[in-house]
């Protein structure tokens, strides 16, 4: 192959592999909805559900769950989200990333305990 063909070839393949980086970085992940989640803290289980209105990296939403209902707020960064609500005078705070339809990650409860958390996005 001549030098001139090898190097157009490179340029073409850099180009294309730059366009799918492109429309990669430009599919943002949107956590509008409802999800169905489950929760164990110290061998106790919870299905929570949480519903969230997006705009931009804020989160804005409510929670439904075994200590009633409750306004929730967070950030959504790239992958990276967390969201947090009172309950019984206790801030309890949601961190984990997003894949698509799915979370998981970890809650802390006022501090008082932790555990490990997953979650599902209902279909519309």
């Amino acid at each position: 192959m001549s030098r001139l063909a090898t190097l157009l070839l490179g340029f073409s393949l850099v180009s294309a592999l730059g366009a799918g980086l492109a429309m990669a970085a430009d599919e943002k992940i949107d956590v509008s909805g409802t999800w169905d989640v489950e929760i164990e803290i110290a061998g106790q289980t919870g299905k929570p559900v949480f519903t969230f209105k997006q705009e931009g990296e804020k989160l804005s939403g409510k929670y439904k769950g075994q200590f009633g209902e409750a306004d929730v707020t967070g950030t959504l960064k790239g992958d990276a989200i967390e969201f947090s609500f009172e309950a019984q005078g206790a801030k309890i705070t949601y961190k984990g990333t997003v894949d698509k339809d799915t979370m998981k990650g970890q809650a802390d409860y006022a501090g008082q305990a932790t555990g490990d958390w997953k979650a599902k996005k209902k279909a519309a």
